[in-house]
């Protein structure tokens, strides 16, 4: 008998996923092909391929990720879901693969800064123009945390070795070759960063 693959759960990919699929909803609208960049536990790529049927969506993940996503992703069948590729920023090349839409959620802030530079960097100059980026998680705005938790939880971040939460604008600056066209506000003081290769 086969060893079944063991499944992880994220409590927050599991509350903020409808909001987040409301705001795709709209900003995937006329993509076809999306690239999710670290899928972690699977939950998001199950829940918004399910959603997004128009959407083929594409998992990458460090191969640590892959049995949990390939868990959840064996327990549907979807035709528009792609199994994981091994992807992390700086020590693999961009996956060969034709996408106008890339999706994060909760990555940012963990990577090292120069990982969240050379991702935005990189997706400015990989997506074709008129691509999509969906970029979920805390940020700082005008160099200020939008909430006080905000500030504890990136002090806790940077205490752990990450990279810890960035501000709009250094992303933006970071972001040469995009144009920042959204900036939602979203449930426990996240933000959804909607930007758009020119």
């Amino acid at each position: 008998m086969a060893q079944s693959l063991k499944k992880s759960f994220s409590p927050s990919c599991d509350r903020n996923q409808q909001p987040i699929l409301e705001q795709l909803f709209v900003y995937f609208k006329q993509c076809e092909h999306v690239l999710e960049i670290g899928s972690g536990t699977g939950q998001h790529a199950v829940f918004f391929a399910e959603n997004l049927p128009h959407l083929t969506w594409n998992t990458s993940d460090m191969l640590d990720y892959h049995e949990s996503i390939q868990a959840w992703m064996a327990e549907v069948t979807l035709s528009n879901l792609v199994a994981p590729i091994v992807f992390h920023l700086g020590k693999n090349a961009w996956p060969s693969l034709e996408v106008d839409g890339v999706f994060t959620a909760n990555t940012t802030h963990i990577m090292q800064r120069d990982e969240a530079k050379l991702m935005m960097e990189t997706v400015a100059t990989q997506l074709k123009s008129g691509g999509i980026f969906c970029q979920y998680g805390p940020i700082k705005v005008n160099g200020k945390y939008t909430s006080e938790g905000n500030r504890e939880f990136d002090q806790q971040l940077q205490k752990n070795g990450c990279g810890g939460i960035c501000d709009v604008a250094e992303l933006e600056v970071w972001a040469s070759g995009m144009e920042l066209i959204k900036q939602i506000a979203m449930p426990a003081n996240n933000f959804l960063l909607v930007w758009k290769v020119s």
